[in-house]
């Protein structure tokens, strides 16, 4: 048994994930290779944003197929034991497994990386075929070779996973990326010994004017090929079915509701449309009873900020479009591995979709899900380079305070002096802009209520709804928006369409809510440029107005 080559570490680790309460069996991703096994020399690149279950599925085909185990106590209660070719192929091959995020201590330099990459492998192949006569300080392509001439049946499926781990390395130049690049060109391309090459990871393979280094991989992107896209990520249906558990399980109050894992963690797309969840936030939530940010453990909004910083004032109107949850047109490419240097707004939101901070669908791109709505709130009103932006959603406290109180003076002079100050959005070429300004002047009340965009809401769709998370008995708030309609007619559509029902409890239930609900409306004038807003207490009918 070897650290890459017959190694059990994927067979113990997917062993303990199917034995996790929330377990997903995608097993059925096994059939699909079936035929790339027996044809040979196959190459496919998977690649999803993290926490998409790469690594899950990585080690389930090491499981699966290697031969150093015995994995019919895993498979055999899983969908793939009722498919054809499983007794056929199910622990058959010499599988090369390598995770090349696994680094050890301090790795400063790409060739102290690469090279014990390299000893490792070399080390497991020596000792499996003791039979070859092998030189020393030979490279591992070389080691190869030299086996498969000495024994043709040796060939390899190669499993390799986090295969751009090292793109987002400090200690790896531009130089020290070609070169591996070149490594991986020279170990798979082309190499009798690769029965199959199975690679994962987030960035697809690095293009170049010339071609690609690896253009012998069929590249499977979420956003750009349908194939293998149910196997990452939770569907619909799979959450519906951990939910059931979830429900079935949890010996404590129930604090994860259906709806609330759709707000947090849905909202990304596959090539052909369907829905797909955060596999791993799903999870995490249910284990923990708690719907929580579990994207990362670093800053509140540095990482997004990261993407955006080298051309801030081309992306700025289009994020605070996206927070007020539009989608905005958006040209996504083939996102470059090697290209770190971030100008264009296509390369921009091309580079975060890739990564899951924007969810891509019919030439569109959007904030997914809750989960990061959250961080683009946080950047939003904590990053001063990004302006107008950044002045609106500081004075969203202000904002959501004055509504509270009924104080529409105010509110009125905070819309005016952001619309005094020229911002592009406040054009208001349409009402799409006017929403984004206001949601922005209303950021801070996500600290305290789950806000729905074009929510359905009694007999019709409202612009904003504001849902009391933290108190139940806070006022809730719905909010209309006009150009050049009064606040008067928002107010009367809003109890035309009784919006107010979407507070009230299901037949038979009393409402969460117990605050009181406060119908707002807010008119824009295009030919006075002035804005009038209006606050009625529904259950009290108090009415103010400027």
């Amino acid at each position: 048994m070897g650290v890459y080559l017959d190694s059990k570490t994927g067979y113990t680790l997917y062993k303990n994930e199917t034995e996790k309460p929330y377990f997903v069996d995608k097993s059925r991703l096994l059939a699909e290779l079936f035929p790339l096994v027996e044809e040979g020399s196959s190459y496919i690149c998977i690649t999803r944003p993290r926490r998409f279950g790469k690594t899950v599925m990585a080690n389930m085909l090491t499981a699966f197929f290697s031969r150093a185990c015995q994995s019919d106590d895993i498979f055999h209660k899983l969908q793939i034991s009722e498919m054809e070719g499983y007794h056929q192929h199910r622990n058959q091959y010499a599988v090369i497994h390598i995770s090349f995020n696994d680094v050890v201590g301090e790795c400063s330099s790409y060739s102290q990386y690469i090279n014990r990459i390299e000893k490792r492998l070399i080390r497991d192949l020596k000792r499996a075929y003791p039979e070859v006569a092998l030189e020393e300080e030979e490279y591992v392509v070389d080691v190869l070779t030299d086996i498969y001439e000495e024994n043709e049946n040796a060939k390899f499926i190669f499993v390799l996973d986090e295969w751009d781990y090292i793109f987002h390395q400090d200690f790896a130049t531009e130089a020290d990326k070609k070169k591996y690049l070149t490594f991986l060109r020279s170990l798979l391309k082309d190499r009798p010994y690769v029965r199959l090459a199975y690679m994962t990871g987030i960035l697809p393979i690095a293009k170049y004017s010339s071609g690609s280094e690896l253009n012998m991989f069929a590249e499977y992107t979420m956003a750009g090929e349908e194939r293998f896209s149910e196997y990452f990520g939770f569907t619909e249906r799979e959450v519906d079915q951990l939910f059931t558990r979830y429900q079935q399980n949890c010996k404590f109050t129930q604090k994860v509701t259906r709806e609330g894992l759709r707000t947090w963690y849905d909202g990304y797309h596959t090539q052909a449309g369907e829905r797909l969840y955060n596999p791993r936030s799903v999870v995490m939530s249910l284990s923990n009873n708690n719907l929580g940010n579990y994207w990362t453990s670093s800053g509140p909004y540095d990482e997004i900020y990261y993407y955006i910083e080298n051309n801030v004032d081309e992306v700025r109107d289009d994020l605070a479009r996206m927070a007020a949850g539009e989608s905005v047109p958006a040209k996504i490419r083939e996102y470059a591995a090697t290209s770190q240097n971030l100008q264009t707004k296509e390369e921009i939101f091309s580079a975060m979709v890739v990564y899951g901070f924007l969810s891509y669908d019919k030439g569109k791109v959007s904030v997914p899900n809750k989960e990061l709505m959250d961080k683009f709130t946080d950047m939003l009103q904590k990053e001063p380079s990004l302006g107008y932006v950044y002045r609106l959603a500081k004075e969203s406290g202000r904002m959501l305070k004055a509504t509270l109180e009924n104080d529409t003076d105010t509110m009125c002079e905070i819309l005016e002096k952001a619309h005094n100050t020229e911002i592009p959005l406040l054009n208001y070429n349409n009402e799409t802009d006017l929403t984004a300004v206001i949601n922005l002047v209303y950021l801070a009340a996500r600290d305290m209520y789950r806000v729905e965009r074009e929510d359905k809401a009694g007999i019709g769709y409202v612009d904003f709804i504001f849902y009391p998370e933290i108190d139940k008995s806070s006022d809730a708030i719905i909010l209309e928006l006009k150009i050049d309609h009064t606040p008067e007619e928002a107010i009367a559509q809003i109890k035309e369409k009784q919006y107010a029902l979407k507070f009230q409890g299901k037949l038979g239930e009393t409402s969460r809510y117990t605050g009181r609900i406060l119908a707002v409306g807010i008119g824009y004038d295009k030919k006075t440029k002035k804005h009038r807003c209006k606050i009625e207490v529904l259950s009290e009918q108090k009415i103010k107005c400027c």
